[in-house]
This record gives structure tokens, sequence and C-alpha cells, in this order.
């Protein structure tokens, strides 16, 4: 049966991964992004729905929600997967950076799941999926707003699987390690996976048996 999925952070690595993924078993897909030809691009290959918004504006995250209702009908698998990083010392990261990293990590998630959870709720399904990573179980340097948002991250999923627990919604989260993507860049790692290796494990959270709820997993694989 056909799903409606909505992918944030769609249009380059895991998320455009992830996209090709739920294209290739048969669902219906939007994927968000900030404005780009990258965007474009992943939707023109993939045959998607292409939704261009700034998922640091809160306005923004609950417009590119009641878009995606329209385009693809009530949305049955969430896929929050937008992130940023601002790779810089405490002492030398402004404000605005700390702030900009919480408003895509974690608002955003919070924003979007909020707007869809209803519908979910009232049909007694649905799957929201959280791409934490692995910097939300340890401690990196110059990454400290990154590891602050994605422990928090897993915090929301857990509490919010609690939350909506025996109503159909399951709620889990990802932990990857370091994947081949621009935002390994930098990083002084090596990539362990590809994207595609990621979004095959998005892919098994949103039809995994519903005792994974809750579940935050780590994988690196």
């Amino acid at each position: 049966m056909s799903r409606a999925v909505l992918i944030t952070g769609g249009a380059r690595g895991i998320g455009r991964a992830a996209a090709s993924r739920f294209v290739a078993a048969g669902d219906r897909v939007a994927i968000v992004a900030r404005p780009s030809a990258a965007l474009d691009a992943t939707a023109e290959a993939l045959g998607v729905t292409a939704l261009a918004a700034d998922l640091a504006d809160p306005a923004a995250c609950e417009a590119v929600a009641a878009r995606a209702a329209e385009a693809l009908g009530p949305i049955d698998v969430l896929v929050n997967n937008a992130g940023v990083i601002h790779r810089q010392p405490v002492v030398e990261q402004p404000l605005a950076a700390w702030e900009d990293t919480f408003a895509v990590n974690l608002r955003a998630p919070f924003l979007l799941a909020r707007a869809v959870l209803p519908a979910m709720l009232e049909r007694g399904s649905g799957r929201i999926v959280n791409v934490a990573s692995i910097s939300g179980t340890l401690g990196t340097p110059r990454a400290v707003a990154y590891c602050a948002s994605k422990w928090a991250l897993i915090g929301f999923t857990k509490a919010l699987s609690e939350e909506v627990k025996g109503r159909g919604v399951v709620v889990t989260a990802l932990n990857p390690g370091s994947v081949d993507t621009r935002m390994l860049e930098g990083s002084g790692f090596q990539p362990d996976m590809t994207p595609e290796d990621v979004a095959d494990a998005i892919h098994y959270l949103s039809v995994a048996p519903p005792a994974i709820a809750g579940a935050a997993l780590d994988f690196f694989g």
C-alpha cells in the first residue's frame, strides 16, 4: 500500500537516498529543503514533490506540513532528517550559530511532528523517524551545539514515543555514525557508510514492528 512520506533535508545526501528508497517501495514522497538547484534536480530525478522551505523559520515548518498533506494526502511517515552543524569552539561560537543549530535540528522536528500527529492519531497509524546521530550519544570537540541538539532529539523521540504509546503511532530515532555526506567534510572523520546504507535503516524503521517504538538505533553500516 502506497504511503505519503515527508522527508526533510531531502535535496542531497541521506535525505535524497531516503527519498529514492521510499519511491522504490512505491510510496508517494515530498522532500523539503532550502531553495536550491539540488532540490529541483532531486525532485525531477526521483519524481517526487519538492517543497522549498527554510526549516529554521517556525512558520515555514507549519506551512510545509500543510503543503505536503495537500500534495500527497495525510502524512503516513515523517522523516526528520534535515540538520546543520557549525564547527567552532564554544568560545568562538556566535549565539546565532547555536540558535540556528537548535532551530533546524530540534525545533523543526518538534513543529513538524506536532503538525502531522493529529491526523496520525485520528487514523490510529503513523511513523515518525528522527535522524539523530551517534553524536547524540557522545561528545565531539568543535561540535558542541550539534551534539547537544542531537542528544535533545533523542530525548524528544523517547518522550514523544511514550506520549503516543498504544495509539498506533510509532516514533523512533536513528543514530548514524560517519556517513559520506557534505556534513562530514572538515570533521576529521572518515566515512563508515554511504547515504544509501542509512536510507535502508530509515526505511526499516518505517515498517518495523511497533515494538521498536522509542528505540534510538545506533547504526554504523
